[in-house]
């Protein structure tokens, strides 16, 4: 297998459909060989915005979440969230905070993703509050004064503008997204939010 083998998995902590992807994504990545390098990239889906979200996109988000539940019957969410929160279709402050997270150790990439997640989908908390990913900073052991200093870094503003442009050039602009390169050719691999071992088959013959 050439060594050199790179999966990229695009995503937006504040993406409902990488929510449902969670489990799947665990499954396939417990089985790729150690060899293959698995590279998270940032996606952004909405950029900074301080307004309320107005109640046609409210409403769309819902309808997504319904439509989520109704397509993977595992994956969960809270209304309240809607009812208690102020919602802003605003997603890269929590992809600042994974960045800012991964900053103190690369495991903190995925606890702070996961920890987002939670907040927003299970918690009823809005993740696009700085408050509130401060928050959830704390509770996944970072250091609170270096977390909120790269929060709102230029260089974690840097690495995500990359880390989206990256996504783009590579074809991966909806979320969830997965790409396999094996340094001679690059294979688009479909989501699947039910059966990991479908997108695994697809890729076993470039190992």
């Amino acid at each position: 297998m050439n060594s050199v083998t790179t999966l990229y998995y695009v995503h937006d902590p504040m993406c409902s459909w990488c929510w449902a992807f969670r489990p799947s994504l665990n499954a396939l990545l417990a089985e790729l060989p150690e060899q293959i390098d698995v590279i998270r990239l940032l996606g952004g889906l909405a950029v900074d915005s301080d307004e309320p979200m107005p109640d046609a996109t409210k409403a769309y988000v819902q309808r997504n979440w319904q439509a989520i539940e109704q397509r993977v019957p595992e994956t969960k969410f809270n209304y309240d969230f809607w009812e208690y929160c102020q919602p802003r279709r605003s997603t890269y402050p929590a992809c600042r905070a994974v960045i800012a997270a991964r900053a103190q150790g690369k495991e903190f990439d995925k606890k702070m993703t996961l920890a987002i997640q939670q907040a927003y989908y299970l918690q009823a908390r809005n993740p696009s509050d700085v408050s509130v990913l401060t928050e959830l900073a704390i509770e996944v052991g970072l250091d609170k004064d270096k977390f909120n200093a790269g929060l709102l870094s230029a260089e974690t503003d840097e690495i995500l503008q990359k880390e989206i442009n990256l996504s783009r050039q590579l074809g991966l602009n909806s979320f969830p997204g997965l790409l396999l390169d094996t340094g001679d050719k690059q294979i688009r691999i479909d989501p699947e939010y039910l059966n990991a071992d479908i997108m695994l088959k697809k890729m076993l013959p470039c190992f």
